[in-house]
């Protein structure tokens, strides 16, 4: 039941083809929009992983000796981006875990009031003075898992993606309770 006094607003019927489609597509949240992004490249992946087991099969069973190792050597191929994949799958799903118990306890980085570049990206004395603050942190508390996530996310904003994810990895051992040395950096 509405009241009299709000309408819902219309909604075409048909979308016409002009300059303004946002008027009639419907916003997409974008962890559904990752997710279906993620899915489509899993699937196209693991096509290309069928049909290159396909030809590793192809090569074994023509009986050379070339054939059968060019086979086995693509064969390799294939399992190995499985692993890759599923540990890739394992890590962001494990990180995605993490940021919605902070975001729970509304304690998510903010780097919202950083200055930025025009490119988009913080500028990089900000997230350096931002880095160092963090670390500070964490190292009054290297056992809490929050401070290391943060850590990681100071170390993506400078740039540093390697040792982003080695922190994001180490957030990961100390919230699930194994042990995980701590990175170097």
């Amino acid at each position: 039941m509405h009241s009299e006094g709000i309408r819902r607003p219309a909604v075409p019927s048909v979308c016409r083809r002009d300059r303004d489609r946002s008027a009639c597509e419907r916003p997409v949240n974008p962890t559904v929009r990752i997710r279906i992004v993620v899915g489509i490249l899993v699937a196209v992946l693991l096509f290309y992983f069928w049909l290159l087991a396909g030809r590793a099969i192809a090569l074994i069973t023509s009986g050379t000796a070339a054939g059968v190792a060019l086979g086995i050597g693509v064969l390799i191929l294939p399992i190995i981006g499985l692993v890759l994949v599923f540990y890739e799958l394992r890590f962001g799903l494990q990180t995605q875990r993490l940021a919605r118990r902070l975001a729970a306890d509304n304690l998510l980085p903010d780097d919202s009031d950083l200055p930025r570049r025009p490119s988009g990206r913080v500028d990089r004395d900000a997230a350096d003075a931002r880095f160092e603050q963090i670390r500070d942190e964490v190292e009054a508390a290297p056992d809490d898992w929050r401070g290391w996530y943060r850590l990681a996310h100071a170390y993506d904003i400078a740039g540093d993606r390697k040792r982003a994810r080695a922190t994001m990895r180490h957030a990961i051992a100390l919230a699930g309770g194994s042990t995980e040395p701590a990175p170097e950096g």
